[in-house]
């Protein structure tokens, strides 16, 4: 049997990415692209992470986080803080600045969301979350 899951979730992925980004500048985001708002994203739920935790959390790779990370750095949207008890170790937290995109990000997740499920029931849309967690368990393995 001939399957094309991966090729469908990466030209899903291409499609949402490129519909988000355009959802964020129509809703007066600038300040950062869609790949940065999944970083904003974990550490407003959390505060203060480290760069490997912000890695399992976002699935980006140590090497792209960290370049990202020094942008948004630059721009004032995050801070890196050395740990008082190890100093090798480095906290991520988020900006005061950053702090008030919350808001405006949320809405444009709902919009995307809304566009993403048009068309599904409840019980489709849990079925399928449940199968693309069950795709990332496989893959983690």
């Amino acid at each position: 049997m001939k399957t094309y899951g991966g090729f469908l979730i990466s030209q899903i992925r291409q499609l949402q990415g490129r519909a988000f980004e355009k959802m964020l500048k129509e809703s007066g985001i600038e300040a950062f692209n869609g790949a940065q708002g999944r970083i904003l994203y974990v550490l407003w739920e959390y505060e203060k992470l480290s760069i490997t935790d912000i890695g399992r959390l976002t699935s980006l790779a140590k090497t792209t986080l960290t370049s990202m990370l020094d942008r948004m750095e630059e721009s004032g949207l995050v801070e890196r803080i050395p740990d008082k008890k190890n100093r090798r170790q480095i906290f991520i937290t988020i900006t005061k600045e950053a702090k008030g995109y919350r808001k405006m990000y949320d809405q444009v997740s709902e919009r995307m969301n809304e566009l993403f499920y048009q068309g599904f029931t409840d019980v489709e849309i849990e079925d399928f979350e449940n199968k693309l967690r069950k795709i990332i368990n496989n893959l983690e393995k």
